[in-house]
């Protein structure tokens, strides 16, 4: 699922000349193993995932089962890539324009069926809300529709890979794995593997996360992975501090960002996050480790969710919004 956009300050540079852990650019564009990619859900993270496959040169399949969801993933594709092309092609014809973002385009499809979605992918993505029950749900029925030799990843922040595999299949489970995403623009990609994830499974995905311009970092199956595990005990520090009246909220952001460099504060990122996200992330570490007194949901948390205030994506969080 979402996640942490501070990670742009992680200086990363020319990907065309850099090797990450034996997997380079060159190599995984030239084997591109997983040619047919499934990402299932069609929120922002999953379609900032889809995005990046589609214009590495996958051929992206993305499902869900609301139509308006998926409506609204095209749309967002279709705008992001507009731009991208109008601007790499400066000084085109229009039409040379057009016909540059229609061959984009041609690599994307969106469905309601799920069966349909998944008959010939090498790779399927699972970016759903992050509820233990709905991806088992997914899961099971994914194991029994798609071809056996498909790769599973899961999407999820906070729930251990090795929980969610248990709905599906002994033998599947060796093409399970983690693949935790971060925003669309955000170079970061971990990659988890289980107890059960084969060698080749795994050196699958992390010549996939390069191949899409990513750069895949390896992470062993433990509570929040890397960034998170580092990030949430921050964020949840910040909102305590304000709420003992230590700080203001926008003085608490802006120390960060002029005295720690990070490009945006905790209560901005959180808002660009999603309160509803966090609050899940949140709970679920908060079950798991009822003792930790860092993954205890501060009580602003709490209501701002209950009110429906998420951030930015619901016009109101910690800030206001215009939407």
């Amino acid at each position: 699922m979402s996640s942490v956009r501070l990670l742009r300050c992680m200086h990363v540079s020319d990907l065309s000349k850099q090797t990450f852990r034996g997997f380079s650019v060159s190599t995984a564009s030239r084997k591109a193993f997983l040619h047919n990619v499934t990402v299932i859900g069609s929120g922002h993270m999953g379609t900032g995932i889809a995005q990046n496959a589609g214009v590495a040169g996958n051929n992206v399949i993305i499902a869900d089962l609301s139509q308006s969801s998926l409506d609204r993933s095209r749309k967002r594709i279709e705008d992001r890539l507009l731009k991208v092309t109008s601007k790499k092609l400066k000084g085109k014809s229009e039409e040379e324009i057009k016909i540059s973002l229609r061959t984009t385009l041609e690599k994307f499809k969106w469905t309601t069926d799920i069966v349909e979605a998944t008959s010939t992918s090498d790779l399927v993505v699972e970016s759903i809300p992050e509820r233990i029950e709905l991806k088992h749900k997914l899961f099971a029925q994914l194991d029994k529709i798609a071809p056996t030799a498909t790769i599973f990843a899961t999407n999820t922040s906070s729930i251990p890979v090795n929980e969610i595999a248990q709905a599906v299949s002994t033998e599947r489970r060796k093409n399970f794995g983690g693949t935790h995403f971060f925003d669309r623009d955000v170079k970061l990609v971990e990659v988890v593997r289980t107890g059960d994830t084969s060698n080749e499974t795994f050196h699958k995905l992390m010549e996939w996360g390069t191949y899409i311009g990513k750069v895949p970092v390896a992470c062993k199956d433990t509570p929040g992975f890397i960034a998170n595990r580092l990030n949430l005990p921050y964020f949840i520090n910040a909102v305590k501090m304000y709420e003992r009246g230590d700080a203001e909220m926008r003085d608490i952001d802006m120390a960060m960002k002029l005295g720690a460099g990070y490009p945006f504060g905790p209560f901005e990122l959180a808002d660009h996050i999603g309160l509803d996200t966090l609050y899940d992330i949140i709970q679920g570490w908060q079950t798991r480790f009822p003792n930790e007194e860092s993954f205890r949901c501060p009580e602003i948390i709490s209501r701002l969710y209950k009110e429906g205030k998420f951030g930015r994506k619901s016009g109101e969080g910690f800030f206001k919004y215009n939407i």
